[in-house]
């Protein structure tokens, strides 16, 4: 056999065996846009839920002491019309510790079992708040700085029964982007105000750095108590226009072994006060507003009532 045979015949080998071989795809586009479907599908979904942003109809700072609930606009936490005896029962403040104290005729629960009196955790507690129930009132404590208040949802809020749905930007790869984790050593703690004025420090273990259109930008991410993911809280040129006034949010996964991150904008979204404005969003540090244009996500909500 001459050696041009053998050549040719390995060639030819070489030649079927790629042509076999299963194409692969670096990136499939079909399936990322129907992942991206579904992931509105969901947001949608939980907006829709009894306990969901769109409840939202109440926020009451306890003072020291007794803080008097129900119906009647006179009390210390107003509920409302309708939806309450006129005085319901107590809540008492007692150096950031918050006891319920209420008669039974009030109909509240607490895990499905009436209460009348009980010592209630807030939504600081590792394991959550004490989520009370009164007819179609969810009713739990916040704790946000030295403050601590009462949050009350409604199952029927209007702004649940009315929900409109939510609108985004064209689902574009394009902001779909791989970052470079740059950690902080030691972690950087970052002074998070949010919508009431009230800062807080917050960890940030490193920065995002990525490229669009050839120049760098980067992000403070922020690793939240018993989280894994990082919480991103962005602004950029479409803030007060086409998106949210306060920016918008979003999760990534934490940095693979290569320090790599994927920042997908497209799963942008509107935090809790574009609905309500009841809720006590964070709001962007300065550094994590971006002077371009990001047109991927979540769009203003068109039913805000704020």
């Amino acid at each position: 056999m001459t050696y041009k045979l053998i050549l040719f015949l390995i060639i030819a080998i070489a030649f079927s065996i790629a042509c076999n071989k299963p194409k692969t795809s670096a990136f499939d586009a079909a399936a990322y846009n129907a992942a991206m479907g579904k992931w509105q599908t969901d947001r949608a979904t939980n907006l829709k839920k009894e306990d969901s942003w769109l409840t939202l109809v109440g926020l009451y700072w306890l003072k020291e002491g007794e803080n008097k609930f129900g119906s009647n606009p006179a009390n210390a936490v107003a509920l409302p019309k309708d939806k309450a005896p006129d005085v319901a029962g107590s809540f008492w403040l007692d150096n950031g510790h918050v006891r319920l104290v209420a008669p039974s005729s009030a109909n509240i629960t607490a895990d499905g079992k009436p209460v009348t009196e009980l010592d209630l955790k807030d939504d600081n507690d590792d394991s959550g708040p004490t989520i009370l129930k009164m007819g179609t009132l969810i009713i739990n404590i916040v704790k946000r700085s030295d403050r601590i208040g009462v949050r009350v949802k409604d199952s029927q809020a209007a702004a649940r029964l009315q929900f409109k749905g939510l609108d985004y930007f064209p689902t574009d790869p394009k902001w779909r982007i791989e970052a470079r984790f740059e950690p902080y050593q030691p972690a950087k703690m970052v002074p998070i105000t949010n919508v009431l004025g009230m800062t807080d420090n917050e960890t940030s273990p490193g920065a995002l750095a990525f490229e669009v259109d050839g120049k760098t930008y980067r992000l403070d991410p922020i690793l939240e108590k018993g989280e894994n993911d990082y919480f991103i809280m962005i602004a950029d040129e479409t803030t007060g226009r086409e998106t949210y006034g306060a920016g918008r949010y979003l999760y990534v996964s934490p940095p693979d072994a290569s320090g790599k991150v994927v920042i997908d904008f497209n799963k942008a979204y509107n935090p809790p006060c574009a609905f309500t404005a009841y809720a006590t969003c964070p709001l962007p540090p300065r550094q994590n507003h971006l002077p371009l244009r990001i047109e991927a996500g979540e769009k203003k909500y068109s039913g805000a009532a704020h």
